[in-house]
């Protein structure tokens, strides 16, 4: 499995289940990433996309709600099962959950800090993870970011 995610300097990745900043380069990369794949995500994430299902993807929902539905989407209960090559798009607690399962990591960097309440787990504290490409570095509107290319050592 990979995950992909933008993450400002403090590993924040959004406050009140909204990103922080809206970056269009970095909405490109992602959609350019993971078009054609799947995508795994919880609950909040799918309710915070502006147009419900991502197009031309496979969207799997993990929600402990047994009455959740949604258009072109898979609900799924559990971890259990889940396709090996998938993209983990969010929350913080799928992330944390399917890190373990992972073994490459697009993060979107965002040289910036912004009032998060939502944190992913810093892979740069993470022996296990190492990083192995980084872009130049990028701008929008002031704001400087990079895309960064994690793998776990020995995956």
């Amino acid at each position: 499995m990979k995950l992909i995610v933008a993450v400002d300097q403090n590993w924040g990745i959004g406050k009140d289940n909204k990103l922080l900043v809206h970056i269009p380069e970095d909405l490109r990369y992602f959609a350019e990433k993971t078009k054609g794949h799947t995508v795994i995500m919880g609950q909040n994430t799918f309710d915070s996309l502006p147009s419900g299902a991502l197009p031309n993807r496979e969207n799997i929902v993990v929600t402990f709600d047994k009455d959740f539905t949604a258009e072109n989407i898979k609900v799924v209960h559990d971890l259990e099962n889940l396709p090996d090559n998938a993209f983990v798009i969010g929350g913080a607690s799928i992330y944390k959950q399917l890190l373990p399962s992972c073994d490459t990591a697009y993060i979107t960097k965002i040289h910036k800090a912004f009032d998060a309440d939502t944190f992913m787990t810093n892979l740069d504290e993470l022996p296990e993870w190492q990083l192995i490409d980084e872009s130049e570095m990028k701008y929008h509107n002031d704001i400087p970011f990079q895309f960064c290319v994690y793998k776990k050592r020995n995956a």
